[in-house]
């Protein structure tokens, strides 16, 4: 059995609001807990209807008050959006009010539109400085030197294990050069997964954050009592892709019975592509499904996702992974 942990983008559903998207992600994350996840993730998005996960540290401290156990982080912080030393506080803060309990996952993308990128001010001035913006947050978290004259007020001194995040040979280099810990995106953009792994591992240097290197994956599991309920729960997810690339992001649609009368055949090819890492059925063809991805990947991490329409079989879809996990 490898670690495997929980990301979360509070879906908010068709019929419901962002209020009930928080109250469900409490309930996800108290579940998660109790089955034996280790991490809870939340992703930074914005201007998306269905995503309700924008103010990502202040949902992490919801989380993370409503546990005990649980390691609670970001999947990521889309540092390019915010000031280094700004998220050196937060998480301090985090922190210290949570020890040994939060994780910062850091991403260079914008979690956005472009428009909306320019609504949030720093992504264009600074998503070029990614690599040096990294190196001055992890400076924020060594201990204060005599002098300093900016220190994280809470930040300094304190442990806060970071990650960088992708899905593209970008971010698997310079976790490699960094000596940090990897995540691949690879729930939704897994074309350059293989080969960023490659590059990881035969490009990582040893660092005092990290002895060897480390790689999560996502991976898209959809389980239900049978193949035929899993996938039909998995239509939401296809669902909000094609809207997506129509251009028309709105809130979680519910299942649907065929989903070969909602998209064209190229909208299908592409989701498809998008998705390809998802294992979607029984506890049987789960099981063997993530071996299989396990088997060929070699994470040392999975990071599960589930975009489920209906909340409680959303806890019932982690409950029938974490039982093929342990196994």
């Amino acid at each position: 059995m490898i670690p495997f942990s929980v990301l979360d983008l509070a879906p908010v559903c068709e019929g419901s609001d962002t209020m009930q998207a928080f109250v469900h992600m409490r309930e996800l994350a108290r579940h998660a807990e109790r089955l034996g996840y280790r991490r809870y993730w939340l992703a930074e998005h914005h201007n998306m209807p269905g995503i309700a996960s924008a103010a990502t540290a202040v949902l992490i401290g919801h989380v993370a008050g409503a546990t005990s156990t649980i390691r609670v982080g970001a999947g990521g912080v889309m540092l390019p959006n915010h000031a280094p030393l700004q998220v050196a506080e937060q998480f301090g803060t985090l922190a210290s009010l949570y020890p040994g309990r939060i994780d910062l996952g850091l991403g260079r993308a914008p979690g956005t539109d472009n428009a909306t990128a320019r609504a949030l001010r720093r992504y264009f001035d600074s998503a070029e400085q990614f690599p040096q913006d990294v190196q001055e947050l992890l400076g924020y978290f060594e201990p204060a030197k005599p002098g300093q004259l900016v220190r994280a007020v809470p930040g300094a001194g304190i442990d806060v294990p970071v990650w960088l995040l992708g899905s593209s040979l970008f971010s698997a280099q310079l976790a490699a050069a960094m000596g940090l810990p990897f995540a691949f995106a690879s729930h939704f953009a897994p074309d350059a997964m293989d080969q960023a792994l490659m590059v990881y591992h035969r490009d990582f240097s040893p660092s005092r954050h990290l002895d060897n290197p480390h790689a999560m994956l996502a991976l898209n599991v959809v389980a239900a009592e049978t193949d035929a309920e899993a996938r039909r729960l998995f239509t939401t997810q296809q669902q909000a892709f094609v809207n997506l690339r129509r251009g028309k992001p709105g809130l979680v649609p519910p299942p649907v019975e065929d989903i070969e009368s909602f998209w064209e055949p190229h909208e299908k090819a592409g989701v498809e592509r998008a998705l390809a890492c998802s294992v979607v059925g029984s506890a049987a063809t789960v099981d063997a499904g993530i071996r299989a991805f396990v088997e060929r990947h070699r994470p040392d991490e999975l990071l599960l996702t589930a975009n489920i329409f209906d909340h409680q079989k959303r806890l019932r879809s982690f409950e029938l992974a974490a039982e093929v996990m342990k196994r």
